[in-house]
């Protein structure tokens, strides 16, 4: 646990706070105030779409990991320059949501929220960069942990819960204030902690190197263009194909595993709460438990994954994540069959959100492995948005199928939706060990 103690560690927590914070502002807590303000249910729905920007930053990732910033990147580095720039856009744009009345404007309030959802998901690929470079492969599960510490702290205690409370006692517009001047703790952080050395791995480098040297060649390319296009092969086309070029005939296997290791707990959240609610819980029990104890209990997961993966290695920890997922929602079925009951459903949310935080832990720390650290930014975009786009495509009928066959039936469901990733992670720990997936480490080769 001492891994817990060093300092960049240390700052992952209040970056991941950074990460965590605009979430429920521009979701679920933006959904509350909309419908407190009257809004139709049909506009609320539409508000969902601002969600897509998260899962189609990789487009623009390139740009956050190639492009410099005028002025910032000389003063802070690439990495804490694109934070910053970003954190700025999601305070601009909180502080826009607080000044407009959605009732009375709210295709303004939809453009304040697409600001801050667009400045979130950039900030979330300058964070991931910063996080896979600024320590070593052994430390990524302790890196993850205490990242997804900070963004639970951030997403359900104070976006969320603290939002709502704020609200209910001043009102919405000092509550986006309040909620913007908190983003001033990912401020700070972003100027304390060090940039990260970014270097590239000479067989990497000597990669691009051919590439550049090939187009300073290419008569039948305008000299005007020679440079424009050589970045955009090395800032957008040679990530893609680094990997499948490292991985051969495992890349696809491997982006199938991502794509999958995440559904069971994916589609089971989209039905919990309505569950909870039809099982005749209230909203304040709902509260302290879901929300607050919840929190309580994904962050210890996440902690202890985080240690776990530096003493057993992270492919043994992504199998016994995967393994609790399944099995903790199977306990969601027990309690749809048992019935109300406070203590089953503290039970059931304290074993499935330490379950969903070790594997999350553990499944950040291997996305993590799977990066080359020349193209940091864009790889891991890329695997980020693998992870939750099929799983939330599939969680869309999960309505469907509790309508149709019932709770029990549901999570049941769910649960076998896991034997997938179980029997893949076995296969790669037998096949195809994380070492072997993992991409040439900095050498010095070239910053």
């Amino acid at each position: 646990m001492a891994v817990y103690s060093r300092p960049r560690v240390v700052g992952m927590l209040f970056l991941g706070f950074a990460a965590g914070l605009p979430f429920p502002l521009v979701f679920t807590t933006l959904g509350t105030w909309l419908r407190e303000a009257g809004v139709a249910r049909t506009t609320i729905g539409f508000f969902a779409w601002v969600g897509m920007t998260y899962s189609i930053k990789v487009f623009w990732s390139p740009v956050v990991d190639r492009l410099p910033l005028p002025g910032l990147t000389r003063w802070l580095g690439q990495r804490r320059g694109w934070m910053l720039l970003a954190q700025a856009g999601v305070i601009g744009g909180l502080a826009g949501m607080a000044l407009t009345d959605p009732a009375r404007e709210v295709t303004l309030m939809a453009l304040w929220a697409l600001l801050v959802a667009f400045s979130s998901a950039t900030q979330d690929v300058a964070i991931d960069a910063w996080r896979i470079e600024a320590e070593a492969p052994d430390y990524q599960g302790a890196m993850a942990g205490m990242y997804q510490s900070g963004w639970r702290i951030a997403a359900a205690l104070v976006g969320g819960a603290g939002a709502l409370y704020l609200a209910q006692y001043t009102s919405w517009s000092q509550a986006y204030l309040l909620m913007a001047a908190a983003m001033g703790v990912g401020v700070v952080t972003v100027l304390l902690v060090p940039e990260p050395v970014h270097r590239v791995a000479r067989d990497t480098w000597r990669r691009e190197q051919r590439v550049v040297d090939y187009l300073e060649r290419a008569a039948h390319v305008p000299p005007a263009w020679r440079g424009i296009v050589a970045w955009f092969i090395g800032a957008v086309v040679c990530p893609f194909t680094e990997f499948v070029q490292r991985n051969g005939r495992w890349a696809l296997a491997l982006l199938a595993f991502i794509a999958i290791y995440r559904i069971s707990d994916i589609v089971l959240a989209n039905m919990a709460y309505p569950f909870y609610i039809d099982l005749g819980y209230s909203k304040v029990e709902i509260a302290n438990v879901g929300k607050i104890f919840g929190v309580v209990m994904t962050i210890a997961g996440a902690v202890t994954g985080g240690a776990l993966v530096v003493r057993f290695g992270v492919m043994r920890m992504l199998l016994a994540g995967a393994v609790l997922v399944a099995v903790t929602n199977l306990l969601y079925a027990q309690l749809a069959l048992e019935g109300r009951s406070l203590g089953g459903l503290v039970l059931v949310i304290s074993a499935d959100n330490f379950a969903g935080g070790l594997a999350g832990s553990a499944f950040i720390a291997y996305l993590s492995r799977l990066t080359n650290t020349a193209y940091t930014a864009t790889q891991y975009a890329l695997f980020s948005s693998l992870m939750t786009l099929f799983p939330k495509f599939i969680s869309g009928f999960s309505g469907q199928v509790v309508d149709r066959f019932g709770y029990v039936s549901f999570f049941v469901y769910a649960a076998a939706l896991g034997l997938p990733a179980i029997a893949f992670t076995l296969w790669l720990l037998r096949r195809h060990p994380v070492e072997a997936a993992e991409p040439p480490r900095n050498d010095g080769a070239s910053p």
